[in-house]
């Protein structure tokens, strides 16, 4: 989809977004003209008061740019519920820290499933960068689940000896990618400039670090990066997990996202690279428009999730698609159970069973990765199968 196919945005959204667009003209222009496109990214989605996270505007559901898996369906978020309860019950005082909770619905329904098996934790945490995700977070559950709003707590960084399970649904797919491109065998960075008078693309030669990451990737997949080749490298990651890793002191972390194996994330057909923009439930791959109005994302090289957290101490557990990660945490059994349902509930729950299971949508885009930090049970999502051998 081109701009031209996308709706055009409203007078106050054209006027929020041209004043991110001068914040980040002021940026360029402190930098000498450009700036990495990590940077872009970063100051697009969270700028303080101005980035798309940041300011007010809806992001989720019906009226917002996309869908997220929770926003589906209640079965996403009561499957999770189940996986929950499986380290819940092995770990003493286990809590649960949700990653970047969005709408707060996954939150609200995993509270529900728990309370209806009588296995509610303690606390249930949330770690949320913008502030205005998290009033919505808090009107969602006070409409959905009044009753155990104050088991949730909102915090502002890591906690300290965490004991339990970490949640994290499309939260790596927002982390800020560097963006390279393959110039005459040359790694090149993406940047952004101001050119005649619009952010425009600009490349310079990578910087040390980003080159050697680049290089090591070429070696793991065994070949050179052809010529023109573009593509993405979360440069963040490894100090991120290292975050998580001194966090969480026993359990299991586990991460629901869009992505690929590195082989098959760097394959040389793919020379485009990943990023992935949401407005209005459309999308298409131009980062440089409707800036702070619309979302950003690139896909997951989920080896490199597992090896950033084998490197800081976390073992993985299991890698396999949303679809068989469901399947292994009983979503059969919940659909089973609502037999005597009206039929047009349970239509409707079919309806959106497919979407979260079928190749052709969320079933295999979306894959889960569990780790386990001082925790030797194996996990049930992973039952079905295990494609660990893959990363």
């Amino acid at each position: 989809m081109t701009a031209v196919d996308l709706p055009a945005p409203t007078p106050e959204e054209a006027a929020h977004s041209a004043r991110l667009v001068d914040r980040i003209r002021d940026e360029i222009d402190a930098h000498g003209g450009w700036i990495s496109f990590e940077r872009f990214m970063e100051m697009a989605l969270y700028e303080p008061g101005l980035g798309y996270y940041s300011a007010g505007s809806i992001k989720l559901g019906r009226e917002g740019d996309f869908v997220t898996a929770p926003e589906i369906s209640p079965l996403f978020s009561r499957c999770i519920a189940n996986q929950c309860i499986e380290v819940l019950e092995r770990i003493e005082g286990a809590e649960i820290l949700e990653l970047g909770a969005g709408s707060g619905i996954m939150a609200a329904d995993i509270l529900l499933e728990l309370e209806r098996q009588g296995r509610l934790p303690q606390r249930y945490s949330i770690l949320e960068v913008s502030a205005d995700l998290r009033e919505r977070q808090r009107a969602t559950l006070a409409e959905r689940a009044p009753q155990l709003l104050a088991r949730v707590h909102w915090l502002d960084g890591w906690p300290e000896n965490l004991r339990g399970i970490v949640l994290a649904n499309e939260v790596l797919d927002a982390m800020p990618v560097e963006r390279f491109c393959i110039r005459s065998g040359q790694v090149n960075a993406m940047g952004v400039t101001w050119q005649l008078g619009r952010l425009d693309w600009s490349e310079t030669h990578a910087n040390p670090k980003l080159e050697a990451a680049v290089r090591a990737i070429e070696d793991a997949i065994g070949e050179s990066l052809p010529d023109g080749y573009c593509s993405e490298l979360n440069m963040r990651l490894h100090p991120w997990m290292k975050g998580l890793a001194e966090s969480l002191s026993k359990g299991v972390a586990l991460f629901i996202d869009y992505g690929l194996p590195r082989a098959q994330y760097y394959r040389p057909e793919r020379r485009e690279g990943t990023l992935l923009c949401h407005y209005r439930h459309r999308f298409h791959d131009d980062p440089l428009i409707l800036v702070g109005i619309q979302d950003i994302g690139a896909w997951v090289d989920f080896t490199a999730v597992a090896e950033a957290a084998s490197d800081v101490g976390f073992k993985v557990a299991g890698f396999t698609t949303q679809a068989l990660f469901l399947i292994g945490c009983g979503l059969e059994q919940h659909l089973a159970a609502l037999g005597d349902a009206e039929i047009v509930d349970r239509l409707q729950l079919a309806r959106q069973t497919m979407l979260l299971t079928l190749p052709g949508e969320m079933g295999e885009r979306f894959k889960a990765i569990g780790l386990t930090k001082n925790y030797d049970h194996p996990l049930r999502g992973f039952a079905m199968k295990d494609m660990s051998a893959s990363l």
